[in-house]
């Protein structure tokens, strides 16, 4: 199976810029609670993203309890070069190799959608399209002059750009990116393409913050705590103070 190599190495905005046209970014449905969804997402970024990318921050054992997924399963499905299940998410590639293979080492992805944003990561994954001026013949609306194959093709198929001109502040003509069109279908429908990239972000971010649900179900109970403590000790003042003139 193919895998996937993101070399996710440009600014995050609400609204990023591509062949001269403006790029929407479109929202990903985070759910962390979705363990279902968390679930898919973890076997796509296994099968797709591991073998390039580390996630080095996110242990398997921690994985599988949060995901609620039993570690056999975890070590027969999701682990497949010798890992033990107390192991960070890590990869056998070397970096010099895939300095030559890519141009660059792929960063390690334990925090990207912290840093790049879960809408960024979603509009990314389903933004590339044929270009054969590039090396590896496809490019990126959203990312211009990515350094990295269409490794979700044969999921997503292949797009090809459809452009509008646009008239610049000095009268100039300029051609921008207006959509992208399926050209070649791949496996899955439009629909099941954006889910299948909805689970893929909905993990990485998980994966950013594994603690995130049990830190904020501990607040709720440290703000109940401090609210109960507040009429407890309001009315063990008024009992203090009540034959205090």
């Amino acid at each position: 199976m193919k895998k996937l190599s993101l070399v996710l190495l440009v600014l995050f905005s609400s609204q990023l810029f591509a062949a001269g046209g403006a790029i929407e970014l479109e929202s990903a449905r985070i759910d962390l609670d979705n363990k279902a969804s968390l679930q898919r997402g973890a076997k796509y970024f296994v099968n797709y993203c591991l073998s390039c990318h580390s996630a080095k921050q996110l242990r398997y054992s921690r994985m599988a309890k949060d995901l609620e997924i039993p570690p056999e399963l975890v070590e027969l499905n999701l682990m497949f070069t010798g890992e033990k299940i107390f192991d960070g998410m890590t990869i056998s590639m070397r970096p010099e190799d895939a300095v030559k293979w890519f141009g660059v080492n792929p960063p390690d992805l334990s925090l990207i959608a912290r840093s790049r944003g879960s809408d960024w990561l979603y509009t990314y994954l389903k933004s590339f399209y044929v270009d054969a001026s590039r090396p590896f013949g496809v490019d990126n609306a959203l990312f211009p002059k990515v350094g990295m194959p269409h490794v979700l093709a044969d999921l997503q198929g292949m797009q090809q750009a459809v452009y509008k001109d646009v008239e610049l502040e000095d009268g100039s003509i300029r051609k921008v990116i207006d959509r992208l069109e399926i050209v070649e279908p791949g496996r899955m429908t439009e629909k099941e393409f954006d889910k299948a990239m909805n689970d893929l972000v909905n993990f990485m971010t998980y994966m950013g913050e594994p603690a995130k649900l049990e830190r904020q179900r501990l607040g709720w109970k440290v703000l109940m705590f401090i609210f109960l403590m507040i009429v407890v000790f309001y009315f063990l003042k008024k009992e203090y103070w009540k034959d205090v003139h």
